[in-house]
């Protein structure tokens, strides 16, 4: 989730007798719970253009995380083993251009864009309003994933190292597609708390150095713990099934699908769920119970 399409401002008019909050002073909590509501009110009611648009990009952006991801924890036949820790930190560290690129460039991503259920909870997004942003957004964010796969692939990125990156593009796929439902669920949970969160922190941000170091170790945690993020899989799995398709062992359709569903599944709870709503519930439930969080007409 970004602020493209709402304009929220970074500092209010102190009222009398109030002094003026700094402005390299970080958002509390109550009211970055606003912002995030109030966020999601426009996305929900954006243009479909505009939406869609933003939506590409944001396919696009965490493709190339995820492209940066791979090239950086793919070792060379002839390189001593690293650390498979720092390895993993180092990946995740560089996934996180993905996430920086969503928000700082200002895209649409459906793994964020669950925060939108905060202004659904409070009754100011109708549940088609969210269930439209979303079902908009993962499209989008589909075609801007594959599409970079597709360019990566015909781009020769796989022969990088004497073939290693191709290698380790087909083993992230297979791996992925090997797990089964409760672990793609469980690891989708994980990996969304951890990037609604890494939003989270950006919207208590007021400099784009602050929005930037507040994705780095959220992302990084979730990437190094092998955590599933249903975007980024819409770029590794086409990566991994393009160049395992001529294979002894080419990537079937079914796997591949059944990971992205369980994935998405687990990354909407996360989300909504272990983000989203237990924040509402922290700051914003006592407005919606005393009246004053209006209903859209």
């Amino acid at each position: 989730m970004s602020e493209p399409l709402a304009a929220i401002p970074d500092a209010k008019e102190p009222k009398s007798g109030q002094a003026a909050v700094p402005l390299f002073d970080a958002y509390a909590p109550a009211e970055v719970a606003r912002r995030v509501r109030d966020v999601g009110v426009a996305k929900a009611v954006a243009p479909l253009t505009t939406t869609f648009m933003l939506a590409l990009l944001a396919g696009a952006f965490i493709a190339l995380g995820a492209l940066f991801f791979t090239i950086t924890i793919t070792t060379g036949a002839s390189a001593a083993p690293a650390p498979y820790g720092l390895v993993q930190l180092a990946g995740g560290m560089t996934f996180s251009l993905g996430l920086v690129l969503v928000i700082v460039g200002g895209a649409e991503l459906f793994t964020g864009n669950n925060l939108i259920a905060m202004a659904w909870a409070s009754k100011r997004v109708t549940t088609r309003e969210l269930a439209h942003n979303w079902a908009l957004v993962y499209l989008g964010n589909l075609i801007g994933a594959v599409g970079t796969a597709v360019l990566v692939w015909l781009a020769d990125v796989h022969l990088l190292a004497d073939g290693a990156v191709g290698e380790t593009m087909v083993r992230i796929a297979k791996t992925k597609v090997s797990f089964d439902p409760l672990t793609a669920v469980a690891r989708g949970i994980l990996c969304n708390a951890l990037v609604c969160l890494a939003v989270w922190l950006c919207m208590a941000a007021r400099s784009v150095a602050d929005k930037i170091l507040a994705i780095i170790l959220p992302i990084s945690a979730f990437v190094a713990c092998g955590f599933e993020h249903s975007i980024a899989n819409l770029y590794f799995l086409p990566c991994g099934m393009l160049l395992a398709a001529q294979s002894a062992s080419p990537i079937g359709w079914t796997g591949a699908l059944a990971n992205l569903v369980w994935v998405t599944v687990g990354n909407i709870l996360g989300g909504t769920v272990l983000v989203a709503f237990v924040y509402w519930s922290i700051y914003l439930r006592k407005d919606r119970a005393d009246g004053t969080t209006k209903t859209l007409a």
